[in-house]
């Protein structure tokens, strides 16, 4: 589950003291005091106590409750409390939990406290819980559920109600939203929603009204491709099936809601360039965070000092026309950030699926004239700035101010478009070559672009110079 800060629980802030009390006088009322709360509150207010009172709170609830809770408890504590937790009591809890967060808990625990908590499971839980780690938990396989809704394509709407109801009763389920028909062997073959399930007329057969063209994914597919599939057919919930089209499960919409905003931090974190965290900032240590950091860091700055032996290369230009300096941020910054932009623009169109591999030469074909553009009016405004500066008296540049003006607007036209070429190829090549996109970070695009910028501008001057100034 997404973890929280403490600006969002100021309900937890107000009734813990409440609770701890209770927990210590009378802890049997802490289930009925809480029984209309969202287990997400609930969470709040077990990650808001002692460490040691989260043991006693979650044994005051009821067995179900608890489950719920836990499935929405940060991580670190909730391996914390099932680890201190004896193996009897805590596998009563694991028991009451979602197959997939099940299967997530389990994942986390250390081996000798999992294997202990499952010998204490029914076997058919254990054996699903191990299905499911058999799959990576970054794919379709590790996100779906075993608790879904499905029924036999041949009932009548009667029978198919009957059913539903059934499972209903005997446990949660998550998707029950969501009604699927199969054949005797499983395999999918329809879907529709449980309104329309209670609106089909009697005696007819619910195949009648399942949607035959199905949307689904196989075990093996990343998760970012099942949020797009979501996505992109505005879905509560994405059956998995296996190569036979029988149905291993969904995937439910409140794990692609985190699927989505783990994606984005992580390439919100590579855009900052550094490497993405594997837990929230506040949990990581000194060393994790000096680590994720520091390698971008050392290479950002080595790829630095290529700028430095550039301007020492034109260091006799700078002694012939000290003026040359002043425009030297202007012009890296102007390159490095439509490098960025670009970067930033098109790294988000791949992830949304906008933009394929095969469509550099459409980019190319766009940035180009993006670039020149606005180049251009960056340019311009420069060469006023110049001129003005020039004619107002704020700054002499001489008789040549014009061929000054021209020479670092000329320079800004070609730094920016550069930069946007640059920066939209870069995420192509990284695909390309396997790498992730976003690791085309802004300080990285940014530093490429700035030794080319320097080399340009110098040249350029030159040009517009020789025999004037230099």
């Amino acid at each position: 589950m997404t973890p929280r800060s403490d600006k969002d629980r100021p309900l937890a802030a107000l009734i813990v003291p409440d609770l701890l009390e209770r927990l210590e006088e009378h802890p049997e009322s802490i289930g009925p005091q809480t029984e209309e709360m969202h287990p997400a509150d609930l969470a709040d207010v077990a990650e808001a106590m002692p460490e040691a009172a989260v043991r006693a709170f979650l044994a005051a609830l009821p067995r179900e409750r608890a489950a719920e809770v836990l499935e929405y408890l940060d991580e670190e504590l909730r391996t914390q409390v099932l680890e201190e937790l004896p193996a009897g009591e805590a596998a009563e809890i694991v028991a009451e939990m979602d197959p997939d967060e099940r299967a997530d808990a389990r994942e986390e625990l250390d081996e000798e406290t999992a294997d202990e908590i499952l010998q204490e499971l029914e076997p058919a839980e254990t054996a699903e819980t191990e299905r499911l780690l058999q799959y990576d938990p970054y794919t379709a396989g590790g996100l779906m559920t075993t608790e879904f809704v499905s029924v036999l394509e041949t009932l009548t709407v009667e029978e198919s109600l009957r059913a539903v109801r059934a499972m209903a009763r005997g446990g949660r389920r998550e998707a029950m939203y969501t009604i699927y028909t199969v054949d005797d062997a499983g395999r999918l073959r329809g879907v529709l929603s449980l309104r329309e399930l209670l609106a089909a007329p009697e005696g007819s057969r619910i195949s009648e009204h399942a949607w035959t063209e199905v949307v689904s994914v196989s075990p093996d597919t990343a998760q970012e491709e099942v949020s797009q599939v979501t996505s992109n057919y505005d879905l509560v919930a994405l059956p998995v099936v296996d190569g036979q089209k029988r149905l291993l499960g969904v995937v439910t919409v409140d794990d692609v809601i985190d699927v989505i905003q783990e994606e984005q931090t992580e390439d919100a974190q590579k855009f900052g360039g550094m490497e993405a965290l594997e837990e929230p900032y506040m949990q990581i240590s000194l060393w994790q965070n000096v680590r994720k950091r520091g390698g971008w860091l050392a290479i950002l700055a080595m790829s630095e000092f290529f700028t430095a032996s550039v301007m020492a290369r034109y260091e006799h230009s700078l002694d012939d026309a000290v003026f040359l300096s002043q425009f030297i941020p202007l012009v890296m910054s102007s390159g490095g950030n439509s490098g960025s932009q670009a970067t930033s623009l098109i790294i988000r169109a791949m992830a949304l699926g906008e933009v394929r591999l095969g469509d550099w030469w459409r980019i190319v074909l766009r940035e180009l004239p993006a670039g020149l553009i606005l180049g251009f009016i960056i340019g311009v405004i420069a060469m006023i700035r110049i001129v003005a500066w020039n004619m107002l008296g704020l700054y002499d540049y001489g008789v040549h101010a014009w061929w000054i003006a021209m020479a670092v607007g000329t320079t800004l036209v070609a730094v920016v478009t550069i930069g946007s070429l640059s920066g939209s190829m870069l995420p192509f090549l990284l695909k390309r070559i396997g790498f992730d996109p976003a690791s085309a970070s802004a300080p990285f695009v940014a530093t490429i672009v700035d030794v080319s910028a320097i080399s340009l501008y110098f040249s350029v001057a030159y040009l517009f110079l020789a025999g004037k100034l230099l």
